[in-house]
């Protein structure tokens, strides 16, 4: 990327819209407005800039993750249910050679045997779990990280 600007872009997936309703003892009372504005205050402060969507469509996350090339320096993802089930999802982020860190706002390995398994993990640079809305604003540190020069 010819911009010196760092470009991350997260993806939120399927029922994640529902975020302070449904299941709040499990998920948590913080909405997806509450999560993005959470991401974007560390973004400021970290000087990146942050393209937010949320799809509930597997297809259009797809198309997302493959347009990302040469547009974003990272993803974050919360592949939410599609984690455990989806190869194209797993596809397009190893083809499109984008740094990707996943996160959970639950401890997946904790639940229930079939929510166990992330299809995604093994494509991506790393993964957070299990710490409510705050694992997005590890990831988003993560993928700075990811970003930052070596020296």
């Amino acid at each position: 990327m010819a911009s010196r600007v760092k470009k991350i872009l997260v993806i939120h997936g399927p029922n994640l819209d529902l975020l302070g309703k449904r299941q709040p003892s499990l998920y948590g009372q913080k909405t997806l407005g509450a999560i993005n504005t959470l991401l974007k205050e560390t973004a400021r402060k970290s000087k990146v800039t942050l393209t937010i969507l949320q799809s509930n469509h597997e297809g259009k996350i797809v198309d997302l993750i493959g347009k990302a090339k040469g547009r974003y320096n990272a993803i974050l993802i919360n592949p939410a249910a599609y984690t455990h089930t989806s190869v194209a999802i797993r596809d397009a982020i190893e083809a499109c050679g984008v740094p990707t860190v996943e996160v959970h706002l639950t401890n997946i390995y904790a639940r229930e045997k079939f929510r166990q398994t992330s299809l995604i993990a093994p494509v991506c640079v790393g993964q957070v779990s299990g710490f409510g809305a705050e694992s997005y604003r590890l990831g988003l540190l993560a993928s700075l990280t990811i970003l930052a020069p070596t020296r």
